[in-house]
């Protein structure tokens, strides 16, 4: 039986992996001085988009599962990030709203993502950057779709 090659430096899933672990401690570095941290930073920049989603709707925009979405949000109002509130048409629903002190937040939080997205790519033409981000999303795109 013929044994299959793997080489982990040409594996786009492992190096997808290795980036995203970079970018994370990167990022991870700028926003604790606010308070921030890499867990709670994707839903505060869907709830910055779009104040006032559900936990579904934040579970189906960010591809995780219920339960780590439950558990950030718990840390977020512990926090004083978020506060949930009974959506006024379905009191069966409950909305994720952002507190003032969040909403201060957004500026400094994504100053800081944008200076770590400047200094992680630095290394490629503008051009190069445009392609990157063009594959991610494609890629992205269609991991979606299963």
């Amino acid at each position: 039986m013929k044994r299959m090659t793997f080489s982990k430096d040409h594996s786009a899933g492992y190096l997808a992996n290795h980036l995203a672990r970079l970018f994370e401690r990167g990022l991870a570095g700028r926003i604790k001085p606010l308070g921030l941290t890499t867990g709670t930073f994707p839903a505060l920049l869907e709830l910055w988009e779009n104040d006032g989603l559900t936990q579904k709707e934040l579970v189906e925009r960010l591809d995780i599962e219920q339960a780590t979405m439950a558990n950030t949000l718990s840390r977020m109002e512990r926090d004083g990030l978020i506060k949930r509130q009974k959506d006024p048409d379905d009191g069966r629903v409950q909305r994720v709203v952002l507190t003032e002190h969040a909403r201060t937040l957004r500026d400094p939080a994504i100053a800081a993502a944008t200076t770590e997205n400047e200094d992680a790519l630095a290394a490629l033409s503008g051009e190069e950057r445009a392609l990157f981000i063009e594959l991610m999303q494609k890629v992205i795109a269609t991991r979606r779709e299963r």
